[in-house]
């Protein structure tokens, strides 16, 4: 079995900076940077409720327990 070392965090965030730095320039690697995430996460607990309000109990019911729960 083959062991992966992986690079020290600070130096992977500096060798990245830099990369983008030379191929970017500083005006676009900040853009880069401060680019919003494209899927908004919605909280765990929304995302739940969200989920539940759109399920139908008696639908829910039958699939899980048979039609005679």
């Amino acid at each position: 079995m083959n062991m992966v070392k992986y690079m020290d965090e600070n130096l992977l965030v500096r060798k990245g900076m830099g990369i983008l730095l030379k191929e970017l320039g500083p005006t676009e690697t900040l853009r880069f940077i401060c680019l919003p995430s494209q899927k908004k996460r919605v909280e765990s607990v929304r995302r739940h409720r969200q989920r539940q309000d759109k399920l139908d109990k008696d639908e829910f019911f039958n699939a899980v327990f048979g039609s005679e729960y």
